[in-house]
């Protein structure tokens, strides 16, 4: 039986959104969308996002010689689409599918930045979907349990360091 509780984008969108500077090659994308299972990654640009890179931009560009070497500035549509939490989910969906689009994103404002903060994907439809109870659900949404910003900030720190080790 298909779950009754989430109703609106906030009961099944995830909190933290996954992002790229835009300099990062494509080839290190694609590796995130097949490793993480990522529908999308946000370009940020001194915390405020310029674009967005998405499978179907990976794909567009997959013929080119050097695809490889692009980057996420290269390859990005520009912007990204932001919606309000309280929306349900039929809405969300639809905008999705009139916009072309497969992730929609919730933004925070803060010291006069606007960055991504929570997203709703496809993904995250199909999950509701395929949902057997609540308890399928359990890890998105606004009531799920998740890492401190402190762990999540010592996370991306000790990953930073590996990387620039191996570089």
């Amino acid at each position: 039986m298909r779950p009754t509780s989430p109703k609106l984008v906030r009961d099944l969108m995830t909190v933290g959104v996954p992002t790229c500077s835009p300099d990062t090659k494509v080839s290190e994308i694609a590796r995130l969308f097949i490793e993480k299972n990522f529908e999308e990654v946000v370009v940020l640009e001194e915390g405020h996002n310029i674009g967005v890179v998405s499978r179907s931009e990976l794909v567009k560009i997959y013929a080119q010689e050097n695809a490889q070497d692009l980057t996420a500035e290269q390859v990005m549509r520009p912007g990204i689409i932001s919606i309000p939490p309280d929306l349900p989910l039929e809405t969300a969906a639809q905008i999705m599918v009139d916009k072309g689009v497969r992730a929609l994103y919730l933004t925070h404002h803060a010291g006069g930045v606007e960055y991504p903060a929570a997203m709703i994907s496809y993904s995250h439809l199909c999950r509701h979907l395929a949902a057997q109870d609540d308890q399928d659900l359990k890890d998105l949404g606004i009531e799920a349990a998740r890492q401190s910003p402190l762990e999540t900030f010592i996370q991306r720190r000790d990953a930073a360091r590996q990387n620039a080790r191996k570089q």
